[in-house]
């Protein structure tokens, strides 16, 4: 039997486990890997990295505008020697940077090198060194010849040399355009900069003309180069539709931005990737699902032992009972202290005694006979009341024509309660009492009563000698 009882609930617990594991994967699935919606995230990641990326290059053009504005600014232009003017603005950019590193507009995210340049697009003088004085980088900044022709400010992506850079014309005190001011920063670090303050996802900037990822940021981008080159054509079309869009490769979905702030927005493309399902291995997730279904196992399997030894010991010891009966041993009779099983044996027990005409022991483990109550046993006891009682009792008029007006149900209930309570006083047994009986008896003497005194009669409880005795009240 035990094996039946674990084999089942074991079966059921398993069931219920692997049907519980494929909803649950299936759920998990479902609502981790809504194409759409992680399709539209994975756009509105980008536009907003996208965003941000521009948003600092403005906050910092803005930045330079003002310092642009500063004497000190110009000052290196109206030097007469050219060592003296590289001199000056060496020492001017070395403090621009000094003050960008404290200043809260760029949030930490500080420009590395900053340079002045005259009007021709060659570098006069910039912080750190003075190796690349008379450089020309109108090359490497195209957006450069903008500002020196007419003075505004921009910024652009240095593909050659991976720096966000942005620029602004430069005035002397004639309001004459003498050069510019331009300050950069690497592309990486802006990158993870920007991801960083919005989605945490990998960002790539990529060249439109190789699909070549030119920079990326710090988090989890180093798998990106395969993907983005086969997301070229979604890549290309962004960059001519001039808005966000959204390809899946592999498990990522590749998103892309132009840059359109950025130069003319034409030779770098913002790319960020997501996974194309929120849970990487909802396998993984819903696996605790089965572990629970095997410890479930394990306790079926402790537990329908137990049980199955429970039930199967006194059955085999009724059976072992029964086949030594059955062999002769007619004597032989069940003892069995079982919750369940207990109250079998002993039935048993007493249709053995009737077959076989063997008088039942009614003894307890002291001796004393034991027999269930009955109304025999009460009417005796009612009896030896009834004789010990001389004559009849008396009450005051008022108590009489109580006892007389008190309705019969109440009457018999109430005397009933007190012969009980009156008992239990001098610790006498009242178990075997019952109301209906009580109710018989003292209706079957009323009547003797009133025969005897010729008018009703009702009967009151009273103590007397250590006993409990009814007294006979005749009625007016």
């Amino acid at each position: 039997m035990r094996f039946k009882i674990i084999a089942v609930n074991a079966l059921i617990v398993l069931v219920v486990g692997i049907l519980s594991f494929v909803i649950m994967r299936t759920a998990l699935v479902q609502a981790t890997s809504n194409q759409e919606v992680l399709t539209s995230d994975a756009k509105r990641d980008v536009q907003g990295a996208a965003a941000k990326l521009q948003l600092d290059a403005l906050r910092t053009e803005r930045w330079l505008r003002s310092k642009a504005a500063e004497p000190a600014t110009s000052e290196p232009f109206s030097k007469g020697a050219q060592s003296a003017k590289g001199d000056a603005a060496t020492k001017r950019c070395n403090d621009l940077v000094n003050q960008m590193k404290s200043d809260p507009i760029f949030e930490g995210n500080v420009p590395t090198f900053a340079a002045l340049m005259d009007a021709t697009g060659k570098i006069l003088g910039r912080n750190g060194t003075d190796q690349t004085r008379g450089e020309d980088v109108n090359a490497t900044y195209p957006g450069l010849k903008a500002t020196l022709k007419d003075g505004r400010a921009g910024s652009d992506v240095a593909v050659a040399e991976k720096t966000l850079a942005s620029y602004v014309g430069v005035y002397d005190d004639k309001n004459q355009l003498v050069g510019a001011l331009l300050v950069g920063k690497p592309l990486n670090d802006a990158l993870s900069h920007v991801s960083e303050a919005t989605t945490g996802r990998p960002l790539a900037l990529v060249s439109p003309d190789t699909m070549e990822v030119t920079a990326r940021s710090a988090t989890n981008s180093a798998g990106l180069d395969a993907p983005v080159k086969q997301a070229g054509d979604m890549i290309k079309k962004t960059l001519s539709a001039g808005h966000a869009d959204v390809t899946k490769e592999g498990d990522l979905l590749i998103a892309a931005a132009p840059l359109e702030a950025l130069g003319d927005g034409k030779h770098a493309v913002l790319v960020a990737a997501a996974p194309a399902s929120m849970i990487d291995n909802p396998t993984a997730l819903a696996a605790p699902v089965l572990g629970a279904t095997a410890l479930g196992i394990v306790l079926v399997l402790i537990f329908g032992w137990l049980l199955g030894n429970y039930i199967t010991r006194p059955i085999a010891v009724l059976e072992e009972g029964l086949l030594a009966i059955l062999n002769g041993h007619a004597d032989k009779r069940f003892e069995l202290e079982h919750a369940e099983l207990g109250g079998l044996g002993f039935r048993i027990d007493q249709l053995l005694n009737q077959l076989m005409g063997v008088e039942e022991d009614t003894t307890d483990a002291e001796g004393r006979v034991s027999h269930a109550p009955s109304a025999a046993h009460f009417t005796d006891a009612m009896s030896v009341d009834d004789k010990r009682m001389e004559g009849e009792g008396t009450l005051d008029p008022e108590s009489v024509a109580r006892l007389s007006g008190e309705a019969a149900q109440a009457y018999y209930a109430r005397i009933y309660r007190e012969y009980i309570a009156a008992k239990k006083v001098l610790g006498e047994a009242t178990d075997h009492i019952t109301e209906v009986a009580f109710a018989t008896r003292i209706q079957g003497m009323e009547r003797d009563a009133a025969a005897k005194y010729g008018r009703p009669v009702r009967y009151q409880v009273q103590a007397r000698n250590k006993e409990v005795v009814l007294l006979a009240i005749p009625l007016p």
